[in-house]
């Protein structure tokens, strides 16, 4: 059995595409897109249309990601309408606004895939831990942290979540993070998905990179109006697709509490991120 996991497209339209050209050659037997195919990006209608399209033509499993849960968070009718949030959270509002009546096909995305396989074992993915969606899972997590991350311990357990890709063993079970589709953090700028082959009652992982068409990738956000519309968080997130590396974590960790006071202003903020 060959079985392609993912994850993190994050409304990259180009990557998606190469990725699935990719499949196309692989063949695999089971495919699971293990969360955030949107939002943190330019081309989320296209991306969320072509994974459903996928599911239903193709049969691929969906898994629900934080980026989705952060984009069904402003249908609430609580959501903060002005402020600071409002650009804070500029990508997700800018997302939820372009995919309209779709909120409910992410409200149905389960936490899980699971099958059984022939030897009784289980093959589990979930976006980043069984502990939630926003938990991940590094190379550096401690062993007993990452017990609790794939309890109750399957024989394969995929994740995305992270955007590093890693092939971990404890116990007796094989741990994948299968690195980002759309948006990698490990200074490699390619597309990633993780490749599994079930063969003799063991699962082998492999990583794989795919070149894409990152010119027009970094284009897309001109074309669809992302670059200005989504507010200044737009910058930083462009830059992620540049430097295949981490912004948005570091910029919440450094200047959120002071945007949110009024200390700052985002684009202040952004400005000075980028400049350090």
């Amino acid at each position: 059995m060959k079985l392609a996991v993912l994850a993190d497209v994050h409304a990259n339209w180009r990557a998606l595409q190469a990725v699935a050209e990719h499949l196309e050659r692989w063949r695999p037997d089971r495919v699971v897109v293990a969360g955030d195919v949107i939002n943190r990006g330019p081309r989320p209608v296209e991306c969320l249309d072509f994974v459903l399209k996928m599911q239903r033509e193709r049969g691929w499993q969906l898994v629900l990601g934080n980026h989705e849960e952060y984009v069904i968070h402003h249908a609430s009718p609580r959501e903060p309408l002005a402020g600071p949030w409002i650009q804070i959270w500029g990508s997700s509002r800018w997302t939820y606004e372009k995919l309209a009546g779709r909120v409910p096909a992410l409200e149905a995305l389960p936490l899980q895939q699971s099958w059984i396989m022939p030897d009784g074992s289980e093959a589990r993915v979930v976006h980043a831990s069984m502990r939630g969606t926003r938990d991940g899972i590094f190379l550096e997590t401690p062993d007993d942290r990452l017990r609790e991350q794939i309890a109750p311990p399957p024989k394969l357990f995929v994740v995305g979540h992270t955007h590093i890709p890693l092939v971990r063993t404890i116990g007796e079970s094989l741990v994948v993070n299968a690195g980002s589709a759309g948006l990698p953090f490990d200074r490699d700028s390619r597309a990633c998905y993780a490749q599994l082959t079930w063969h003799d009652d063991r699962w082998t992982a492999e990583i794989v990179r795919v070149a894409y068409d990152r010119a027009q990738a970094d284009r897309d956000y001109d074309e669809t109006g992302f670059n200005v519309e989504a507010g200044p968080i737009a910058r930083l997130i462009r830059d992620e697709l540049a430097q295949a590396r981490s912004n948005l974590f570091e910029w919440t960790r450094d200047y959120e509490t002071a945007v949110v006071a009024g200390q700052i202003s985002m684009a202040e903020s952004v400005m000075r991120f980028l400049a350090a």
